[in-house]
C-alpha cells in the first residue's frame, strides 16, 4: 500500500495528505475542496478573535461535513517598552514615506490602535465549536491549554523546524508533529524568531525521526508524487502540501499576484522578516531590498500589525513590489485547477 494509514486514520480521512493552513491565501473554500479529495483541509485563524474564528468555523462547516484541522498562531509577545515605542514610531514614519514614494498613500496604526492578541481565548472557542483537530505554529501550547484540549478529545499538530523543538512537542504529549523544511514557503515555524532555523527539509525529517516516536507530516517542497514519495521513505506519514496550491481556483490570492508567482525565478525566492518581523519565505520585490537589511523591522507581531494596511493598499494598486508574495523553494507551473483537482491529480501520480 503506497500511503500510510497511521495518521489518515486519526485525522478521519482517507489520504494523509494535509492542505497547508496559509493565513492569508487558504480560504474556507480550499479547505472544503481539500476535503472534498479525501484530505484533510486547514482552517488559518492565526491570531484572529474567538469571534471571528467562531464566524469561520462555522462557514467552513456549512461547505463540508468532512474533518478538517484549526490551524492557529501560539506566538510569543513581546513586552512594549519605551524602545520598543519610540522603535515603532520611527518606523511608522519611514514606512509611510517609502509608501509615498512609490505611489502610495497609507496611514500606517498607532502602537495603541493594533490588536495583538494571544490564543488561549482560541482555544477556548475551537473547544466549543467541537473542532476535533487542532493544528499550530510558532512554539508550543502551555500546559493548560494542552490538558483542556486533550480532556475534550482534540488531536495536537505542533511544527518543529529543529530537533530540539520536535523534542519539546513531544514531551508535552502533542499528538502528531509537522516536520517543516527550510524549502517550505511562507512563514518559519520556529519557536525563537530570532534565531531562525535554515535545516534542509529531507535532513531534518531524517533527524528527527530517529529522535521521536510520534507520527511525522512533512512539509517543505512537496510538489509532484516523486518529492512526495521521497519523503514518506525517510519515514512520513503524513504530507503537509501549501506551495502546489496557491494559484489554486480557491486560493485568495489575486490574478497579478498568481502571474508574478508563475514568473518567479530561483534565485528570486528568500527568507525575509521585513514585512512580519519574522521570517518567512517569498519572492523578494523592491519593498525587500529597501527593508530587510535596514533599522525598520519590529518584533512579531508589531511589524506583522503595522504593515498590514500597506500591503492592503499596495494590493489594490495590483503592484507587486509591496506585497509579501509567499513562496516555497519549490517552483512548479502552479496550476489554477481547483484544490480539489490538484490534490486528486497528486494522488493519481504518487499511486502509479
Amino acid at each position: 500500500m503506497f500511503w500510510p494509514d497511521t495518521i489518515s486514520k486519526k485525522l478521519g480521512v482517507k489520504y494523509p495528505i494535509i492542505q497547508a493552513p496559509m493565513f492569508g491565501v487558504s480560504t474556507i473554500q480550499m479547505v472544503a475542496a481539500a476535503a472534498r479529495a479525501d484530505c484533510l483541509g486547514s482552517l488559518a485563524l492565526a491570531d484572529l478573535s474567538a469571534d471571528e474564528s467562531v464566524e469561520l468555523i462555522r462557514e467552513t462547516k456549512k461547505l463540508t461535513d468532512r474533518p478538517f484541522a484549526a490551524n492557529i498562531f501560539v506566538h510569543h509577545i513581546p513586552e512594549i517598552t519605551d524602545a520598543l515605542r519610540l522603535k515603532f514610531i520611527k518606523t511608522k514614519q519611514f514606512l509611510e514615506q517609502l509608501a509615498k514614494d512609490n505611489g502610495i498613500e497609507v496611514i500606517l496604526p498607532d502602537l495603541e490602535e493594533l490588536m495583538v492578541r494571544s490564543y488561549p481565548d482560541l482555544v477556548q472557542a475551537i473547544i466549543e465549536e467541537n473542532c476535533k483537530i487542532l493544528s499550530f505554529t510558532f512554539g508550543n501550547l502551555d500546559d493548560q491549554s494542552i490538558q483542556k484540549l486533550k480532556e475534550n478529545g482534540v488531536t495536537l499538530i505542533g511544527t518543529c523546524t529543529a530537533v530540539n523543538e520536535a523534542l519539546i512537542l513531544e514531551k508535552s504529549g502533542i499528538d502528531m508533529i509537522c516536520v517543516q523544511g527550510t524549502e517550505a514557503g511562507g512563514h518559519r515555524g520556529t519557536f525563537d524568531p530570532e534565531h531562525v532555523s535554515q535545516i534542509g527539509g529531507l535532513s531534518l525529517l531524517s533527524q528527527v525521526y530517529d529522535q521521536v516516536k510520534v507520527p511525522l507530516i512533512y512539509a517543505g517542497g512537496i510538489y509532484n508524487g516523486k518529492t512526495l514519495q521521497a519523503v514518506r521513505d525517510l519515514g512520513a506519514q503524513g504530507f503537509q502540501v501549501g506551495n502546489l496550491l496557491l494559484a489554486s481556483k480557491e486560493s485568495a490570492l489575486q490574478p497579478f499576484e498568481k502571474e508574478r508567482l508563475k514568473m518567479v525565478r530561483e534565485d528570486e525566492i528568500i527568507l525575509t522578516r521585513s514585512f512580519s518581523g519574522r521570517y518567512a519565505r517569498g519572492i523578494r520585490n523592491k519593498y525587500i531590498e529597501i527593508v530587510e537589511n535596514s533599522e525598520y523591522i519590529l518584533p512579531y507581531p508589531y511589524q506583522n500589525k503595522l504593515t498590514n494596511a500597506l500591503r492592503k493598499a499596495a494590493k489594490s494598486k495590483q503592484n507587486a513590489e509591496f506585497v509579501g508574495i509567499w513562496a516555497g523553494q519549490s517552483i512548479h507551473p502552479y496550476s489554477e485547477l481547483s484544490t480539489e483537482e490538484i490534490l486528486k491529480n497528486l494522488i493519481k501520480k504518487c499511486e502509479r
